[in-house]
């Protein structure tokens, strides 16, 4: 009996990002996932230093692979498809690729600029487009795609980190014109709640966009609103579909780095409690979020139920979000009758997918062969 060639995929992990951390326990989970049947593995770790190195197999403890992996490269030049090693002096063809699953959080990763080199190199690749992906990363411009497209947002302010430490003092005069305390103040273009803090007067207020400033160029003033915090996961292309919703109670003020990664006491509940009504509202909301920065792949929607008013606030869009066994994406899915295993490999599918329908786009305007030898 013939056996049956497996896909090759390689798995992105690790980046030059403040939640490199994250994404390798990100990437363990995936790699875990997928069957071995099916698929043959390449763990690609990208340290911080932005150097790509690949281990001996795709069960070497993720972490080694980054510290002792053989150096690579990715050729920006269709048609390759193979990493190629490095040494002092040459480079040699190392192994091919069928697809890509980057599973890269924040800068570098989740941006846009990995998704551009994939796009040069002509590979298929799982989640959304260069568009999308920059567009997600940066949380003031993807909040005016959401208030263009009809959805709610809290009331914001972005502030860039040059006008700041040029006029500080003019900043905070506008910031609190616009806002009463509390609110939350964001580094722009970060995830995994890295670099945020909920100010509650001016000195705290002052701190935080110094800090928020240390991750970011554009910083982010949010009306801060007491409220349950909603997330619902989207998975599709152009026909996308939103799970049932879970929620996150935060045993800390509000769901910040050190409550998502390195305390204990954070309850999620999926599904989360709410009324039909309430259910059927935020999966239209979370489907056209993403279809509003042109998703593809998967998203996560993450949104503010305001307590004393119920009323419905996106507050953003992540479209790579965790992927840990125990991330809300990929529970979300869980309860709403997707396996952790199906939906990896339903994300490889939309990837094949969009690549396919990538590749019917012509890119010049000259006739092709097979015309003019029939012409």
């Amino acid at each position: 009996m013939k056996e049956t060639k497996r896909m090759r995929v390689a798995v992105l992990f690790g980046g030059r990002s403040a939640e490199h951390e994250v994404s390798i326990s990100s990437a363990s989970s995936v790699i875990r996932a997928l069957d071995p049947e099916k698929y043959e593995v390449v763990p690609i770790g990208i340290g911080k230093d932005g150097r790509w190195l690949i281990g001996d197999n795709a069960q070497r403890m993720l972490a080694d692979t980054i510290r002792k992996g053989r150096h690579v490269l990715l050729p920006a030049e269709p048609g390759t498809a193979s990493l190629f090693h490095l040494d002092a002096k040459t480079a040699s063809p190392a192994v091919g690729i069928d697809v890509v699953f980057p599973v890269l959080h924040g800068t570098y990763g989740e941006d846009g600029t990995i998704q551009g080199l994939l796009e040069l190199a002509g590979l298929p690749y799982v989640g959304c487009g260069v568009l999308a992906s920059s567009v997600g990363i940066d949380k003031e411009v993807q909040k005016r795609l959401f208030e263009f497209a009809g959805l709610p947002v809290v009331k914001y302010l972005s502030l860039s980190r040059s006008r700041w430490q040029a006029k500080a003092e003019d900043a905070l005069e506008d910031i609190q014109r616009r806002f009463q305390f509390p609110v939350m103040v964001k580094p722009a273009t970060l995830g995994s709640s890295v670099g945020i803090t909920k100010a509650h007067n001016l000195k705290q207020l002052t701190a935080a966009i110094d800090l928020a400033a240390e991750f970011a160029q554009k910083i982010l003033i949010e009306r801060a609103v007491e409220a349950r915090e909603i997330e619902v996961s989207v998975l599709g292309n152009e026909e996308a579909k939103a799970s049932l919703p879970g929620e996150i109670i935060p045993h800390r003020e509000f769901y910040d780095y050190t409550a998502k990664y390195t305390e204990e006491g954070t309850q999620f509940l999926v599904p989360a409690p709410l009324k039909p009504r309430q259910t059927a509202k935020l999966q239209d909301y979370a489907v056209r979020a993403f279809q509003a920065i042109e998703g593809r792949g998967m998203a996560r929607v993450d949104f503010f139920l305001e307590r004393h008013t119920g009323r419905l606030y996106i507050n953003e869009i992540n479209t790579i979000p965790g992927f840990t066994s125990i991330s809300m994406y990929p529970r979300m899915w869980e309860a709403s009758g997707i396996s952790y295993r199906e939906l990896v490999n339903r994300l490889i599918e939309l990837a094949l997918e969009e690549h396919r329908e990538k590749q019917r786009t012509r890119f010049s305007i000259e006739p092709p062969p097979s015309s003019i030898l029939s012409g």
